[in-house]
């Protein structure tokens, strides 16, 4: 949680406002979460954990000497690299009084032990022991009071294989930086790159007195940026219209409940997590017979195995069409391989109505088309861009309306990852399972993510409203078949 908010005293001696002024701008501005950052750290419950990670599974040998894991040279490793991504070694701080947004400050006690851990799995370590730990432990907030990421490596899976559950909050990975902890984890080479890490002098964190001082004089400068912005829009009425026009409609989109489906209700604290694998040709091969993209085939799939589920479970699909939140990656993917926050978020019509999946595809491809000429997603990123001057009052009750609205059944996510193959402590990267937890009313989630020319399905879903998530993701490597041997998919 969020550390409690400090009350001033009323001793406080405060120099005039100009010289507060001039004494405030000239310090190195503070590392503050953006409104989105803090969207994500008012829809987080207990059971709705606000972070993102995967599993990634290694040879076990080259972590091994002598029978024994090579824990504390893992962690000196890791430590050596947190220099290139600061707020991994920062926690978060609360403005007194609420008067802005929170900020990231150096935490004093970093101790690399408590975010880079090892576990076991019990003999044998088949796939569904591996796939019911990596729900416990995505289950677990993280602690608010530390920085926001875990590694935990994993003994005992089946094959001789290492495991890495990563964990890391969204309101982290969002600094607009090309590193994460997936990053200072991953090598290029199979020899691991030695990293001379300078010297760390943590900076002490500012007084209440100071962080509420500091954050007024920020929030007084708004105001002239605003009036900035609003005589550079003047200049340009035609784009100020467009804009306005995108951001009307993302509202309607969004404000439009989905069909209601059982799963679609508030979650539990247990989570269900199944994996699909499937290579990344094959896809692109569909793709090119249909004239459409990697991001269509996917949510077709998509598509069909919720068709298939939905009649499994004898419920009408006849003229159903489904509502699926997609977030869209437009990082460089040469520069990232973790889900980032730097994204559009589109509604797709998924029509499980129709029978015939080439039909399905076709009429996917064709409702992403439309979206982008409307330029819903730009729509999106104009209403977070005018979120970071909501008081954060505003910003938390915003949130709580998000988390009770349905505007999604399902949540399709799909990341680009590098071809290249990567590297831990000398053993290559076999597989990258991503993990997107599912939050109130929205349904299961089907992250995806590209690397070394396969395409890593991670599907998570609430427990107890998706118990058959397993059939779910035989369906989905069904689909996938399907459409390959569909002679109908071309346009």
């Amino acid at each position: 949680m969020l550390v409690p908010n400090p009350m001033l005293s009323a001793k406080i001696r405060v120099p005039p406002w100009p010289q507060r002024c001039h004494r405030y701008a000239r310090r190195v501005p503070l590392d503050r979460l953006t409104a989105q950052d803090v969207t994500f750290l008012h829809l987080e419950r207990p059971h709705q954990p606000m972070h993102i990670g995967s599993l990634l599974l290694f040879d076990e040998g080259p972590f091994f000497s002598e029978g024994r894991f090579r824990l504390d040279e893992v962690r000196t490793a890791i430590a050596n690299r947190l220099h290139l991504a600061p707020r991994l070694r920062r926690h978060l701080l609360g403005v007194p009084l609420h008067q802005g947004r929170p900020v990231w400050v150096d935490d004093e006690h970093f101790d690399i032990a408590y975010h880079v851990r090892l576990t076991a799995l019990p003999r044998p370590g088949t796939h569904d022991q591996l796939c019911a730990l990596m729900g416990r432990l995505q289950m677990q907030p993280l602690n608010r009071e530390r920085p926001l990421w875990e590694l935990w490596f994993v003994e005992g899976v089946a094959d001789k294989r290492i495991a890495v559950v990563q964990k890391t909050h969204q309101a982290l990975v969002d600094d607009g930086t090309p590193m994460d902890v997936v990053n200072l984890l991953l090598d290029l080479d199979q020899e691991p790159s030695e990293v001379e890490a300078p010297f760390w002098d943590p900076e002490p964190a500012p007084t209440g007195a100071e962080l509420l001082t500091r954050s007024v004089v920020e929030r007084m400068t708004v105001p002239g940026e605003i009036i900035h912005g609003m005589r550079s829009a003047l200049e340009t009425p035609r784009q100020l219209v467009e804009q306005s026009v995108s951001a009307a409609r993302s509202l309607v989109d969004f404000g439009r409940k989905a069909p209601g489906l059982p799963w679609n209700q508030p979650l539990s604290n247990r989570r269900r997590y199944d994996l699909v694998k499937v290579d990344l040709e094959r896809v692109r091969r569909i793709k090119d017979q249909a004239g459409t993209t990697v991001n269509d085939v996917i949510l077709a799939a998509v598509t069909n195995a919720m068709r298939d589920l939905l009649m499994a479970r004898e419920q009408p699909v006849d003229g159903l069409t489904l509502r699926a939140l997609v977030p869209l990656s437009v990082e460089d993917p040469t520069e990232r391989m973790a889900l980032g926050s730097a994204i559009i978020i589109e509604i797709a019509e998924l029509p499980v109505g129709e029978p015939d999946p080439a039909e399905q595809l076709q009429q996917v491809s064709a409702d992403l088309a439309r979206l982008a000429d409307d330029k819903r997603a730009v729509g999106a990123e104009t209403l977070l861009e005018l979120s970071q001057y909501a008081p954060p009052t505003m910003l938390a009750m915003a949130a709580r309306l998000i988390a009770h609205q349905r505007p999604a059944n399902v949540t399709v996510v799909n990341v680009p990852g590098p071809n290249e193959p990567r590297y831990c402590m000398g053993s290559r990267l076999l597989e990258a399972w991503p993990w997107v937890g599912p939050t109130d009313t929205t349904g299961p989630v089907v992250a995806v993510v590209s690397y070394d020319d396969v395409l890593w399905f991670g599907l998570t879903a609430d427990r107890d409203l998706v118990p058959d998530l397993p059939y779910l993701a035989e369906r989905l490597a069904a689909a996938i078949d399907t459409l390959e041997q569909s002679e109908g998919s071309a346009p």
